[in-house]
């Protein structure tokens, strides 16, 4: 009995000096933004504001946006008049910690404080008709910037949610080097995307026009901008960036990306309660897990569970080689799963179960 305890004192210890290394880092990387900021601020670095797309129903918007410090020579435009960038001058930029934002969506007005990383990311309680809206935002010294929010009709019943990497573009996640080549070295316009993906998307807005579409990623806000000119230049259909943040939490080391995809996943439940859910991602990393996860608990939100097998060739390269056996993943009878290593053949099968 004296050695169980021992081991349970010892585990309890390990537990207790991991948590005590997780907070020194998480106090660390909050010294080391402030130091950021104010070495951007003392140099005279410009205050912006950038605005994402939104989403919203018929009462209620999420507002998306980022408050930031960046260098005058670069001023990164969000759109395609924007030159070629490389990965790494999407990090250049300093997030203001805790700014004041104020957003304007037609007559409605609201100030708000972005979170430790500049982001910007509420619901807002407002009552709009369906359609595109425009929504304005401003910290203090930017530039008033704008955005596109679209709002659902309370009729509408099918929506859409992609992953990003490996699903709309061959980005070779989630290998380290390759990871970091692509996000940090890369030039934009290298960027490959996945065959077929942009056409059948397109053709699911044909068939299900209004829907919203969403683009649920694990990657950084800072490559938001080159994601959206990504997107409108290979012809996906618009639709808002749900990104997250990189760099050690109060409780982890680094923050845990399913986490991500799972709690964006119940809350469009939560602000959609009658839309069922084409679920689009790629069998490199846990995309079929969380679908599956999601159906169990939400049986009713989900049209389609749509995966993407990657070829042999690219599953080595993602670091996943055995990615194209058999995966144990249970589903509720009657959930249609869809698989196709290309958008022609997952059209095809989207076509002949009525959804395009």
């Amino acid at each position: 009995m004296a050695k169980i305890s021992d081991s349970s004192d010892l585990l309890q210890t390990v537990d207790h000096v991991t948590e005590e290394a997780i907070n020194v880092g998480y106090r660390l990387e909050q010294r080391f933004h402030r130091f950021r900021q104010r070495r951007a601020e003392s140099r005279g670095d410009i205050p912006v504001m950038v605005a994402f797309e939104g989403y919203g129903s018929e009462h209620h918007v999420r507002v998306l946006g980022r408050a930031l410090l960046k260098t005058r020579g670069l001023i990164e435009s969000t759109d395609e008049s924007g030159e070629s960038i490389r990965g790494w001058r999407s990090f250049t930029s300093v997030p203001i910690a805790f700014a004041h934002v104020n957003v304007w969506i037609d007559e409605y007005e609201f100030h708000l404080v972005a979170d430790r990383g500049g982001v910007v990311d509420v619901d807002l309680q407002v009552s709009l008709p369906p359609g595109e809206h425009t929504v304005w935002m401003q910290t203090e010294g930017s530039d008033v910037v704008e955005a596109r929010v679209f709002v659902v009709a309370d009729e509408q019943r099918i929506g859409v949610v992609s992953d990003v990497d490996d699903t709309v573009m061959v980005t070779a996640l989630p290998r380290p080097l390759l990871a970091a080549w692509n996000s940090f070295v890369l030039n934009e316009h290298a960027r490959t995307p996945t065959p077929g993906m942009a056409v059948m998307m397109d053709r699911l807005l044909h068939r299900h026009h209004e829907a919203p579409f969403v683009y649920l990623s694990t990657g950084a806000w800072n490559v938001a901008p080159t994601l959206r000119r990504f997107l409108t230049r290979n012809a996906y259909p618009d639709g808002a960036l749900l990104l997250t943040d990189w760099g050690p939490t109060t409780d982890r080391w680094f923050r845990a990306g399913s986490a991500h995809k799972v709690q964006n996943l119940e809350r469009l439940a939560r602000n959609f309660p009658e839309v069922r859910w084409i679920l689009i991602g790629d069998d490199g990393q846990h995309d079929p897990e969380i679908y599956s996860g999601f159906v169990h608990r939400y049986p009713d939100h989900v049209a389609a569970i749509v995966i993407r097998n990657l070829s042999p060739a690219e599953a080595v390269l993602a670091g996943n080689p055995l990615v194209n056996e058999e995966r144990r993943v249970s589903i509720p009878e009657g959930t249609l799963w869809i698989e196709g290593n290309d958008g022609a053949s997952i059209s095809r099968q989207l076509a002949e179960h009525g959804l395009l």
